[in-house]
C-alpha cells in the first residue's frame, strides 16, 4: 500500500491523542497500525461486560458463575483506539481498500475483531466524513462483519448567549439542582494550562494527575483501558494539540482536574481525575462542566464534546448524543451465528472504553 495516511477524516481530537495510544497502549494492551494507518489493538475482552444490564444480570446469576466466567474473558482484535471519540479513519484510501485491509491484516490472531467506534450521521462531522463513515460500515458488512449498537456519544453546541440561557432550557427542578452545586465554586480556584508548558513536566504534578486519574479509574464500573504514566506524560508534554488542562483546587489541595482539546472549532474532553470524597462534596463533575462550557463560549467555539460515559447524568446536565455503531467479525462460523442471535442484547463496548 501507499504510505501511512496521517489524516483522518473522522478524528475529533488533534494527533497526539491517537500517537500516545500507540506509544503508551493501556496496560494489558498490544497497538500497532495496519498497512492502511487504520489503528489496532489486541486485549482481554470480558464479554459480561457487553452485554445488557438484564441479560448480565441474568448469567452472572446463574450458580457457579466465579468458576466458568474467567472462560468468558477473550483476546479480541480491535480496529480503532481508546483514546479516540470514533475510530479515525484515513481520508485518502476508499472504504473498499479499508475494509479488504482489516479483513487481511486484522483477523487470524483473535477469535474477535471489532472494528469499533463507527459514526453515524455524526452532527460533529462534516457530510465528506459521515459518508465516509457509513461506507466503510457497508463495506465491513458485506464481506461478513455483524453490526452493534455503540455507546452513545455526549455533546453540547455552543448556540447559546450565556450560562443562564443555557440552564433556561433545562427543567426547573434540573436548573435549580445545577445552579445549587455550582454555589461550590466560590470556595475553588481554578487555572487553566495548556498542554507543554513547563509546568506540567514537574515529576510530583505528574504523580498526582495520574493518582487522581486511577481513582476515577478504581470507582468505574467497568475496567478496560487503564493509562499509564508515561501516556499522560506524552499527552502534557505535547505542544502542538492544543489541550488544555483545567485544575481544581480547594484550599491549596488539587482535588480534580479535566483534560480537554481545542481542535477543529470544538472543544473536546477526554481525560478526568478526581480525589474521593472531596471532589463529590464540591459538586466538581457539575462544576467542571459547566466551565468547560464557559471556556467553548467565550473562546467562540461552536460545541462541547463530553465523551461517551455516564450517559445519565451528561443527559441531566443538558447534554445530545449521537450514536455509533461496532462491526464484529467471529472467526468461527458457530460464533457468527450466535452473534447475529445476541446482537440485541449486546452493547459491544466496555463502559470505560475511549
Amino acid at each position: 500500500m501507499d504510505m501511512i495516511p496521517r489524516v483522518s477524516s473522522t478524528a475529533l481530537e488533534p494527533a497526539a491523542l491517537l500517537e500516545g495510544f500507540l506509544a503508551h497502549p493501556p496496560l494489558g494492551f498490544d497497538a500497532s497500525r495496519l498497512p492502511s494507518g487504520l489503528p489496532s489493538f489486541r486485549a482481554p475482552l470480558d464479554l459480561t461486560t457487553t452485554l445488557d444490564d438484564a441479560l448480565r444480570s441474568r448469567l452472572l446469576g446463574l450458580p457457579l458463575s466465579r468458576l466458568w466466567r474467567p472462560w468468558l474473558t477473550w483476546q479480541t482484535r480491535f480496529i480503532g483506539a481508546t483514546s479516540t471519540e470514533y475510530t479515525p479513519l484515513p481520508a485518502h484510501m476508499s472504504a473498499a481498500a479499508l475494509a479488504d485491509d482489516v479483513l487481511r491484516h486484522g483477523v487470524g490472531d483473535s477469535r474477535l475483531l471489532v472494528v469499533k467506534d463507527l459514526a453515524i450521521d455524526s452532527p460533529l462531522l462534516d457530510d465528506a466524513a459521515n459518508a465516509h463513515s457509513q461506507a466503510f460500515l457497508h463495506a465491513l458488512l458485506e464481506r461478513g462483519f455483524i453490526p452493534l449498537e455503540g455507546m452513545p456519544l455526549a455533546w453540547v453546541a455552543i448556540d447559546f448567549d450565556d450560562i443562564d440561557a443555557y440552564l433556561a432550557r433545562l427543567s426547573t427542578a434540573r436548573r435549580k439542582n445545577i445552579r445549587r452545586k455550582l454555589r461550590s465554586r466560590a470556595h475553588l480556584q481554578i487555572d487553566c494550562i495548556a498542554t507543554g508548558d513547563p509546568a506540567l513536566a514537574e515529576p510530583r504534578l505528574q504523580a498526582e494527575l495520574h493518582a487522581l486519574y486511577l481513582q476515577v479509574y478504581a470507582q468505574s464500573a467497568v475496567h478496560f483501558d487503564q493509562l499509564d504514566l508515561p501516556f499522560f506524560q506524552h499527552l502534557l508534554a505535547d505542544t502542538q494539540g492544543q489541550g488544555r488542562l483545567f485544575l481544581y483546587r480547594h484550599n491549596g489541595e488539587l482535588i480534580g482536574w479535566n483534560l480537554c482539546y481545542v481542535h477543529a472549532g470544538k472543544l473536546v474532553d477526554k481525560y478526568i481525575g478526581l480525589s474521593y470524597p472531596q471532589s463529590r462534596d464540591h459538586n466538581l463533575y457539575s462544576v467542571s462542566w459547566m466551565h468547560n462550557l464557559e471556556y467553548a463560549l467565550q473562546h467562540g467555539l461552536s460545541h462541547y464534546v463530553a465523551g461517551w460515559t455516564d450517559s445519565r447524568i451528561k443527559a441531566e446536565l443538558g447534554a445530545s448524543f449521537t450514536s455509533t455503531v461496532h462491526a464484529v467479525h467471529a472467526r468461527s462460523p458457530l460464533l457468527r451465528a450466535a452473534l447475529r442471535r445476541l446482537a440485541p442484547h449486546l452493547q459491544a463496548e466496555p463502559d470505560g472504553g475511549g
